[in-house]
């Protein structure tokens, strides 16, 4: 139903920036939140930011706070994460996430992106 596309990953140096986009389409109109997740090689998959929808609140990992910003653009549908200041460890796969309402029963659901790569080397 909700279908999610990433772009935006890449090559960069430490102390440069990214902007990540995930484009949603489908069933669009009760999503819950939205949100980015990120992988590196041996750790588990970890929230790095998500952006509620009723509310507009907006949480963070810690190790990423005050770098990184999460944003929704509704007439675009599409949920944003700029990344200033990147550090190595921030090098990871990124996955966009969103929750939310089956049309069809209420259920409350998740859809994933299909990841895109950050890497941040010199």
């Amino acid at each position: 139903q909700v279908q999610l596309v990433e772009s935006g990953g890449g090559l960069v140096q430490p102390g440069g920036s990214l902007r990540l986009s995930c484009a949603a389409s489908g069933s669009i109109f009760s999503i819950y939140n939205m949100g980015w997740y990120r992988q590196a090689p041996g750790k588990q998959r970890e929230l790095v930011a998500i952006i509620i929808t009723s509310s507009g609140s907006t949480n963070y990992v810690d190790s990423v706070k005050g770098r990184f910003t999460i944003s929704r653009d509704n007439a675009k549908n599409t949920v944003y994460l700029q990344m200033n200041s990147l550090k190595s460890e921030d090098t990871a796969v990124y996955y966009c996430k969103v929750e939310y309402r089956s049309p069809d029963t209420g259920q409350r659901l998740v859809s994933w992106g299909q990841g895109t790569q950050v890497t941040v080397s010199s």
